[in-house]
This record gives C-alpha cells, structure tokens and sequence, in this order.
C-alpha cells in the first residue's frame, strides 16, 4: 500500500472548519486586546491627587505594554492560521515543509496552524 500525500477533500474541510473557528475567536480576543491597549480612560480629571494619579498612571501603563504584547502574539497567531486556510486551498495543508510526510490528524487537530511534524518540531527544538 503506498503512503499517502496528502490529506483528502473531505479530511481538509474539517481542518477548514476547526480552523474558521478558531479563527473567529482569535479576531474576538484580538479586538478586545487592541481595545484595551487604544483605551484612553485613565487620563480622566476626577482623581485629582498627584500619588494616586502616578500610581493609577503607572499601573495603566504596565496594563497597556502587557496587552500590547498579548495583541501582537495575538496577531501573529492569527496570521498563522490564515496561512493554513490557504495551504488547505492549495491543499498542501497539513504536509511536514521538512519531511515531506502527513503530519498525524492528532497534531493538527492540537496545533492547526502546524507546518512540521512533531519529531521535525521537537529536533529543531533541542537544537535551539
């Protein structure tokens, strides 16, 4: 029996599907993040008091790095998984870029923006 190449029609609508829907919840928690970081209510003029205002300042600051970076990870995930709607369009999804081989359903159902099979992954890994 020969070793298959690729994933069938039917086999790439699912990972479509899986991956439409993370997708959409990844939009979601990216928007928020973003919202949070455009977010300019703490510069309000009710809490006149110069310590509190430093520490509401400071503590405000640190929330908008923090989410800031929460939103670029957020973004470049997001980024990820539009690549992989695009290798199932070209239907070269879920094919290991270093093997050549199907990396397993199991991995991609886990990780469905994956491009390397997890022995591929974990070797890079250990060399790094």
């Amino acid at each position: 029996m020969s070793e298959r190449t690729r994933y069938s029609d039917e086999e790439l609508q699912e990972f479509k599907e899986l991956i439409l829907a993370k997708l959409d919840k990844a939009m979601k928690d990216y928007e928020l993040l973003k919202s949070n970081v455009m977010n300019s209510d703490g510069n309000d003029t009710s809490d006149t008091s110069p310590t509190f205002k430093i520490l509401e300042e400071g503590a405000n600051t640190l929330g908008k790095e923090e989410a800031g970076h929460l939103a670029q990870r957020q973004l470049k995930f997001i980024q990820k998984l539009q690549a992989a709607l695009v290798r199932i369009e070209n239907k070269t999804y879920g094919i290991c870029r270093e093997t050549g081989k199907l990396i397993p359903k199991e991995r991609l159902r886990a990780v469905p923006h994956a491009t390397l099979a997890i022995e591929v992954k974990n070797s890079v890994n250990r060399k790094s």
